[in-house]
């Protein structure tokens, strides 16, 4: 059954539920790392990571992924500190054993995701999928599959984690469009449990 949408109030500081769902729906915690952190770690990244442009096919022909993206195990032995250190404060906070983390780099407004869920085949039923999110703001947009088409937009500031459950990609889609706003470089961090098979 479709999840409800809620709307967050304009001055609440702390976790915030944008969608409730039996599994604990998507939460937003505009705080998780402190400015400084969130900074460090964002320089770290985009400056340590092999980042990998990738093509896909679209229709008939062949297009480039609009964001640079890399991905580790979280028990790699080249894992970078910044990931090692954000995997154990989202296991504890979250009692989630993530295992493997995803990273998109979005160089300007021109790099974007599109609306889209989780492969659930990829993913362990139950458990949740954690945004950490580094550098420029960029909003990003929650909605509905099944009419009525509602949605939620939020504002993915560096430092912040979204949380969604597994239950909540079977009924929504979220992305990242395309800006003509002057924004900077933004780094994500989508932290998930794996099936061994699939790692």
């Amino acid at each position: 059954m479709p999840q409800s949408l809620a709307q967050p109030g304009l001055f609440e500081s702390g976790p915030r539920t944008l969608i409730a769902d039996e599994e604990g729906g998507v939460s937003y915690w505009p705080r998780f790392l402190d400015d400084d952190l969130a900074a460090e770690w964002f320089a770290v990244l985009r400056d340590s990571v092999a980042w990998q442009a990738q093509q896909r096919p679209m229709y008939d022909r062949i297009v480039d992924v609009p964001r640079l993206v890399a991905g580790f195990g979280l028990d790699d032995a080249d894992l970078p500190s910044p990931l090692a250190e954000a995997a154990a404060r989202l296991r504890h906070r979250l009692r989630a054993p993530f295992n493997s983390v995803g990273l998109n780099f979005y160089r300007d407004g021109h790099d974007s995701v599109a609306p889209h869920n989780d492969k659930l085949h990829s993913l362990v039923p139950g458990q949740p999928i954690a945004l950490l999110s580094l550098g420029a703001t960029r909003r990003m947009a929650i909605r509905a599959k099944t009419p009525p088409a509602r949605s939620v937009h939020i504002d993915l500031e560096p430092g912040s984690v979204l949380v969604m459950s597994h239950a909540s990609q079977l009924h929504y889609l979220h992305g990242i469009a395309k800006t003509r706003e002057p924004v900077g470089p933004r780094i994500s961090l989508a932290f998930r449990v794996r099936p061994a098979a699939s790692r």
